[in-house]
């Protein structure tokens, strides 16, 4: 009980948790706004282009439960969502860019990794047969990119 309680510990105190509760909190309140986007400002604009009553509530069908107006409502509110979302993260990835090019720590290029000349699958360094299909490699198997 004591290493599953250490374990949870450390798995809440990681940042990215941290990061993800705190994106949730706040995509919460912006869906709320955007709800109120839609059902105040785009709806009346699609119930006066449709010709329906004084709501979206013109798009249902009558005598059933299919309401189109409430669908409209939710494609609309979730294309605002994801597009903020979209230029959020594009933004963010440019900033940690941007900071990273000034403070100098551009991330190192990965080490190349020997690949066998025979069936193109990954070796280790310096290998003289490959371990998957047994072919030579003359000279030791050597980085490439």
């Amino acid at each position: 009980m004591k290493k599953f309680a250490s374990e949870f510990k450390e798995f809440v105190l990681r940042g990215n948790v941290m990061d993800m509760a705190v994106g949730v909190i706040i995509g919460g309140a912006f869906t709320a706004i955007v709800t109120s986007l839609t059902d105040n400002i785009i709806n009346p604009f699609i119930t006066l282009i449709t010709g329906g009553g004084t709501e979206v509530s013109g798009l249902v069908v009558p005598g059933t439960s299919i309401d189109f107006g409430a669908f409209i409502s939710a494609i609309i509110n979730f294309l605002i969502v994801a597009l903020i979302v979209f230029m959020l993260v594009k933004s963010v990835n440019k900033l940690e860019e941007t900071t990273a090019k000034l403070t100098g720590h551009q991330q190192e290029e990965a080490a190349p990794v020997p690949i066998c000349p025979h069936c193109l699958e990954v070796v280790k360094e310096g290998a003289t047969r490959c371990p998957h299909c047994g072919g030579e490699i003359p000279g030791g198997a050597k980085g490439s990119k």
